[in-house]
């Protein structure tokens, strides 16, 4: 046999969480560095209040692809999560857990497991003690860059929806929304993170857009997840041309595989437009079923003080 290894790496660095759907999810960032190099990644952590579990998705700035959640729940004290991945050619389970939890710090561990859970490996431990709160370690960056593409999305903003209620049946009923967004950066400002909430006469619709960026295909994936079940969807993968923002995927809808287009345009200082289309063609056509415009509060406070 082998010689096994024991070998540990250190790192040291800061863990910042903010608050998303007014505290019933989150956003951890992490930032920290050792021997090896900069370790730079987020967890978007989503409840589902059907289960009654959490989702934790995880990303790292160098591919920004969110991967796969764990899933799992707290009880007495103790968060453990769990996830089935590949791992060098095989299959294992993947466990995380959260313990020692106080006021002002927590213990977190990442484990494997080759044996279907019978025993299990650490891999990865970190201890956190909370700072008092101060500014941001480092202003959002200036240049422009492939990675800034949806700094004219930051913000808070008044949104109108209009949904097709019935996507792909020659349905010409639509329904209507109104409410807000808001944008903030993410990585100091090479991701974003949409929280939407709108109301109209079908109910409300209640989500969380991810935007990350993958520096080395120079593409996005946008990452989204609505209130009602914390479950992130299919990312729609694409980028910006001639100011204008184009990402797709492919989905089953009703039984079927389709493409789905996601397009931001019309993009000015205090205003932008999102639609959203499908195709059961293999994108000759497109309907539109899904059309969002942002308003920038201030430019509605201007136009209604003169009116």
């Amino acid at each position: 046999m082998g010689e096994l290894k024991n070998e540990w790496i250190e790192l040291l660095g800061t863990v910042t969480v903010s608050k998303v759907w007014n505290g019933r999810a989150n956003l951890e960032e992490i930032e920290a560095g050792g021997p090896t190099g900069q370790l730079e990644g987020l967890t978007l952590r989503l409840y589902n209040p059907e289960s009654g579990q959490w989702y934790l998705h995880w990303s790292n700035s160098k591919d920004g692809v969110l991967g796969q959640p764990m899933v799992g729940e707290f009880k007495n004290g103790r968060g453990e999560f769990y996830d089935q991945e590949r791992f060098n050619g095989r299959v294992i389970l993947v466990r995380q857990v959260y313990s020692d939890i106080t006021s002002n710090s927590y213990h977190f561990e990442q484990s494997f497991s080759v044996d279907g859970g019978e025993t299990w490996e650490a891999n990865w431990m970190a201890t956190l003690t909370r700072e008092p709160e101060t500014k941001r370690l480092a202003e959002i960056r200036t240049e422009k860059n492939r990675q800034r593409d949806f700094d004219f999305n930051f913000g808070r903003w008044k949104t109108r929806v209009s949904r097709l209620q019935h996507p792909l049946t020659a349905s010409t009923t639509w329904v209507e929304y109104e409410g807000t967004s808001v944008v903030r950066p993410v990585w100091n400002g090479r991701a974003s993170l949409l929280e939407l909430e709108v109301d109209g006469p079908a109910g409300t619709v209640q989500g969380v857009g991810l935007r990350l960026y993958n520096p080395q295909s120079r593409q996005w994936s946008l990452n989204w997840a609505n209130s009602s079940d914390g479950r992130m969807n299919q990312p729609m993968i694409g980028e910006f041309k001639r100011g204008r923002g184009e990402f797709f995927s492919r989905e089953p809808f009703k039984g079927r595989v389709i493409f789905v287009r996601n397009s931001f345009l019309d993009i000015g200082k205090d205003s932008s437009r999102f639609e959203q289309a499908f195709s059961d063609d293999g994108g000759k056509s497109w309907e539109t079923n899904w059309v969002m415009t942002f308003t920038s509060m201030k430019a509605e406070s201007v136009k209604a003080g003169g009116e």
